[in-house]
């Protein structure tokens, strides 16, 4: 068996005993040595989710470096982190990213300009694995709270002020979620006064919408083993829906209370579906998928009044292992299993591929792409669907990067499974 991490990105299993007595000690914020943030102004390129703004790997910052020095962009700050490969997240002057240390996955805050830790609070057991110990999970800032969930499927509601527990569900113990073989993957998604969330349960607890407030269930759907996947929300027609990608398909959900209105069966080995599905407005969504499975381009239609699905195009390039790919000027940017590569929208047709960098993962920013290779080598590179472009290139982290890159207010975060390392991205910090 090939032995892969297969998540997006970027979750021993919790009783409900456990819950009982534990929850208290589990979810309070260990106090770190405090660091003073000043407040914050509204921030206009704020990175507060997985993938960005819009889920969809793209940042609007414009006046970022296009060329770097021999010796990458300027270090503004390194910091020490822990196992898991949780992305980093950004708002309002603070980041966010989830890790393990000791024998516990924790949410840590810290400042953004800084790298000082803020607070810290447990949320779970540390998940341990053969490709990677710790969280899996990105977090999910909503306002002044913040949504994460651990690799043995624990979900909390914190406070972004000072970690303190709002509510929680042990997903396995309560709808009968299923933790994937590497741990769960999939990233919590605020929709309206809705949070939901890729459960993976049992009896029609595939996909759940939780009221982002309390933790109250608003409706369940489906039945279907968890993917690795984070869901995403999108108009069609007028009509608001979510689309899951879970281990064996695609589904469309209608936002509102969950009824499903189509299914696109995409079975792959291991059930790994891992990277997020990119919404091509109006009516298009693309997935890719690894193991020899390959991409397809789909429509989603309304024929008498029924919704439904059709298949555009569909093959075998663009193999997504674990990292997304990103849409610019009709073009797909992404990794097909180990070759960055430029896919034609219209027809699927490889435009370039280009080696160096095994199973990166990437952004788009500014007319470039933000490239972080897995063994830790980062490269600008124009996204044009003409040739690869390669514009800066450095050695900037060692061992295991599987975490997507953050930009955020002229800054780029990135991490390993021991530090945390923030970028001059503009030029003017």
């Amino acid at each position: 068996m090939k032995t892969r991490m297969w998540w997006s990105c970027s979750l021993a299993v919790l009783g409900a005993a456990f819950i009982n007595s534990h929850a208290q000690q589990r979810t309070a914020p260990t106090k770190a040595k405090t660091a003073t943030v000043p407040p914050a102004a509204a921030a206009s390129f704020d990175w507060p989710q997985w993938r960005g703004p819009n889920r969809d790997g793209i940042s609007s910052e414009t006046g970022l470096l296009k060329t770097w020095p021999a010796s990458g962009p300027k270090v503004l700050w390194r910091a020490g982190s822990g196992e898991g490969y949780s992305g980093i997240v950004v708002s309002r002057g603070r980041g966010f990213t989830s890790y393990g240390v000791g024998n516990n996955e924790v949410v840590v805050a810290f400042g953004a300009s800084t790298g000082k830790e803020l607070w810290r609070a447990i949320i779970d057991d540390k998940f341990e694995n053969d490709q990677g110990n710790g969280p899996r999970s990105t977090p999910t800032v909503d306002g002044e709270v913040l949504f994460a969930l651990s690799a043995q499927s624990h979900l909390v509601a914190l406070s972004v002020k000072d970690g303190k527990k709002i509510w929680e569900h042990d997903l396995r113990a309560e709808y009968g979620g299923r933790i994937p073989r590497w741990g769960v993957s999939t990233v919590p998604l605020v929709e309206g006064n809705m949070l939901l969330v890729d459960v993976g349960g049992k009896s029609g607890h595939s996909v759940m919408a939780f009221n982002k407030t309390n933790g109250a269930v608003i409706w369940k759907s489906e039945t279907d083993v968890p993917g690795y996947s984070a869901p995403i929300a999108v108009t069609v027609n007028g009509m608001r829906k979510i689309l899951a990608f879970t281990g064996t398909a695609l589904v469309g959900l209608a936002a509102n209370d969950g009824k499903s209105l189509w299914r696109y069966t995409w079975e792959t080995e291991y059930d790994v579906n891992a990277a997020t599905p990119v919404f091509i407005a109006p009516d298009k969504v693309f997935i890719a998928s690894d193991y020899g499975k390959g991409s397809a381009l789909l429509q989603m239609q309304t024929n008498n009044g029924k919704a439904g699905v059709r298949e555009v195009w569909r093959g075998r390039e663009m193999k997504n292992h674990f990292s997304s790919s990103v849409l610019y000027q009709n073009h797909l940017y992404g990794f097909d299993d180990a070759f960055l590569t430029c896919l034609d929208l219209a027809t699927g047709t490889p435009k370039w591929q280009q080696r160096g960098f095994n199973k990166g993962s990437l952004l788009f920013a500014d007319g470039h792409l933000v490239v972080l290779g897995e063994r830790g080598n980062l490269a600008l590179v124009e996204a044009s669907p003409a040739s690869y472009r390669e514009k800066a290139r450095v050695q900037i982290l060692n061992g295991r990067c599987w975490t997507m890159p953050t930009l955020a207010n002229g800054k780029l975060y990135l991490r390993n499974q021991k530090e945390m390392l923030c970028l001059d991205a503009n030029g003017k910090n």
